[in-house]
């Protein structure tokens, strides 16, 4: 019984309401109008866009590429996983790549291969960038892609496919042919532990997730989990597999927001901290670095963090899991996580912090002139609706402030997604958008974050309208103003 209540809360976006811990403390839904069948498909089992059918995500010949590159991803884990834990090494000599009998320019010169590497610079890169002032997407992986095809048609597929999903391309997609040859590429390079190999990886999985439905998410991440996991690669490995790792670690913080309390993040929070170390030093770490990134990142292993222990409380709870979070361990727990969210607000350096702050209805709204200082805010928010939801009779211990008020943070997370328009962060804010929306209970806020939902659909490419769907049923009524 208790694994069919599990089970329930994985199939978030079929549900009309939330279940377990968070489900206690929901307003109950408007009652206004009747529940009606919103689409003919069902969205658990294939993505919702505001175009219909995304006929990529179902094409046999992408299942089976994704597939094989899974596979690989694995192998390449169980087979290099090192004795000891370390960091990819950097290998300046290319000659352990293939020979290849073609050059830059002549992979360029096919097509709109050159219109895809400015769309990947321009519009996708500042997305991967926005938690990284030093822009390694935007200008040190197209310079490691001069020395490596790999990378190269990696970068070319994603730039595609954000500009076919734009333009609502149906039925023919130059971004399944680059995918499967920086798939076919990759294949002999994946034993080596270089830095272009598993960039090039992180990549592919950020491809994937433009269609991904939210079944399908944790799979698409299984992969790189692993690898990173198996090289020793971690949030403060330096330089380029940094930068991707917390391209990854984002990703992996939407995919446990998407289960809704059932699971954690793929690679669990200790791991994203160097070998050997304690996660009682995890704070003075982010913070020493004195980087407003770095600050910024940890906000996003908090979120971790949260999803980690509601997760772990649930299956104590519901399935009798032996993972020692009794009671006891679980106020413990969450005092000292609520005790650090505080601490990462009250310190933040003047790049997170909000330039200025507009008391406006429905959502008060907060504009950043940083951009990890965008999401990393909303994450924040994010974390402290996720405690309060778990175990709002644990407010009681804290001193009485907004910050304690479950609506307080909600209506933030909303007012940041109206507030700042950086479409990286806005793709980040589909899932704390609808967390926070499950929240609302008047007709106007309801719809606004539906149609925000769709609008970053609309404005980016990425899958989003699923959710907007879910909040739908939810309430038990479309929203009216729907453009």
């Amino acid at each position: 019984m208790a694994e069919e209540r599990l089970q329930k809360r994985r199939r978030t976006d079929d549900e009309s309401a939330p279940d377990g811990f968070i489900a206690t403390f929901l307003p109950t839904p408007t009652t206004e109008g009747q529940f009606n069948c919103l689409e003919n498909i069902d969205p658990f089992l294939s993505p919702a866009t505001s175009w219909g059918i995304d006929e990529f995500a179902h094409d046999p010949n992408y299942l089976a590429s994704q597939e094989e590159l899974r596979a690989l991803l694995f192998t390449t884990a169980r087979s290099a996983a090192p004795t000891r834990a370390g960091t990819p090494v950097e290998d300046d000599d290319t000659s352990a790549e293939p020979s290849f009998n073609f050059s830059v320019k002549q992979i360029l010169a096919k097509g709109r291969r050159v219109q895809y590497l400015k769309n990947y610079i321009s519009a996708v890169a500042p997305w991967l960038d926005m938690f990284d002032s030093s822009h390694t997407f935007a200008i040190q992986l197209p310079a490691l892609a001069k020395d490596s095809c790999p990378l190269l048609f990696a970068i070319l597929a994603i730039g595609a496919r954000q500009l076919e999903r734009k333009e609502k391309t149906q039925s023919s997609f130059d971004s399944l042919e680059l995918y499967q040859e920086a798939i076919r590429l990759l294949t002999p390079l994946l034993q080596a532990r270089d830095t272009h190999v598993i960039a090039a990886c992180v990549v592919l999985c950020c491809l994937e997730m433009f269609s991904a439905s939210a079944q399908d998410w944790r799979s698409h991440l299984e992969g790189c989990a692993a690898v990173f996991d198996a090289f020793g690669v971690n949030g403060f490995s330096g330089d380029v597999l940094q930068a991707v790792f917390w391209c990854y670690a984002r990703m992996d913080v939407c995919g446990a927001l998407i289960s809704d309390g059932a699971e954690s993040t793929l690679l669990k929070p200790e791991k994203w901290l160097p070998p050997n170390t304690s996660e009682e030093l995890a704070e003075s770490m982010f913070c020493n670095t004195s980087s407003p990134d770095m600050y910024a990142n940890y906000a996003v292993y908090l979120c971790a963090k949260a999803c980690e222990l509601i997760s772990e409380r649930n299956r104590f709870v519901e399935l009798g899991e032996d993972n020692g979070c009794n009671a006891g361990a679980f106020r413990d727990r969450w005092l000292e996580l609520w005790d650090q969210l505080s601490r990462w607000s009250a310190n933040r350096p003047r790049e997170i912090s909000p330039v200025f702050t507009t008391a406006s209805l429905p959502f008060p709204k907060e504009f950043f002139a940083h951009w990890a200082a965008i999401s990393s805010n909303q994450l924040y928010h994010t974390a402290c609706v996720l405690l309060l939801s778990a175990s709002p009779k644990h407010k009681a211990l804290l001193v009485s402030s907004p910050t304690t008020s479950i609506l307080w943070h909600a209506k933030r997370i909303c007012g940041i997604s109206l507030a700042n328009p950086h479409e990286g962060c806005l793709n980040n804010a589909i899932q704390p958008l609808w967390i926070a929306g499950r929240l609302l209970s008047h007709s106007s806020e309801q719809t606004l974050v539906v149609k925000t939902i769709r609008h970053i659909e609309a404005l980016t490419g990425w899958t989003a309208c699923w959710r907007a769907r879910d909040l739908e049923q939810f309430y038990g009524h479309k929203t009216r103003g729907i453009v």
